[in-house]
């Protein structure tokens, strides 16, 4: 009988490895004005490939896990870490939510059905934080921070995001419904993809 309790809390450190990595090594960075950077990168795409596999919570808390340490162990980035953490575990939460309570992609075959909502979850996981990553960046800078670029640093903020939520979007969609047959024959799909929250 399969421990399905550490089966996720390994699914949970891969996710956090593996946004970690595709975080850190796999970014374009873009420096800004005042020693400020933003990037293009695939983090936020196996955030929401973990929250469709795992469910929100499990998975927005691998991608925030991951991407958080990315920030922490880079001098540029090291100051939003918290920010960091809060956006990409709401991307992984609202993303699991859509998925699994509402298009409920673990409890059905229907793969027209699973595309759909995993499509859809994951344009509502990034569009919340195409609107929220630069609004909070913005603020943060500003507010706690003090940055007196900080409209200029949104424009490029507002551009990276979305560049990375189109491509996170594609990617972790066609990662996802390419995994789903795998792990669905080999039984491995129903302990991932149980959802809990």
């Amino acid at each position: 009988m399969r421990n399905e309790k550490l089966l996720k809390m390994v699914m949970t450190a891969l996710m956090a490895a593996l946004s970690y990595v595709v975080f850190t090594f796999l970014q374009i960075k873009i420096t800004l004005p005042g020693g400020d950077a933003t990037s293009i990168h695939l983090g936020n795409a196996v955030c929401v490939l973990g929250a469709l596999l795992l469910g929100g919570v499990l998975g927005g808390l691998g991608g925030a896990i991951g991407m958080t340490i990315g920030d922490l162990l880079d001098p540029v980035y090291i100051i939003y870490a918290p920010k960091t953490f809060i956006l990409k575990f709401c991307i992984g939460l609202i993303t699991g939510i859509i998925a699994h309570r509402c298009g409920k992609i673990t409890k059905t075959n229907d793969r027209k059905k699973i595309f759909k909502w995993t499509l859809l979850a994951s344009i509502c996981g990034l569009g919340f934080n195409v609107i929220f990553d630069p609004l909070f960046g913005y603020f943060y800078k500003r507010v706690l921070l003090g940055k007196a670029a900080a409209e200029v640093v949104l424009t490029w903020n507002i551009a990276a995001t979305s560049i990375n939520a189109v491509l996170s979007v594609i990617v972790s969609v066609i990662v996802y419904m390419a995994l789903y047959p795998v792990l669905k024959k080999s039984g491995l799909f129903p302990a991932v993809g149980k959802e809990e929250n």
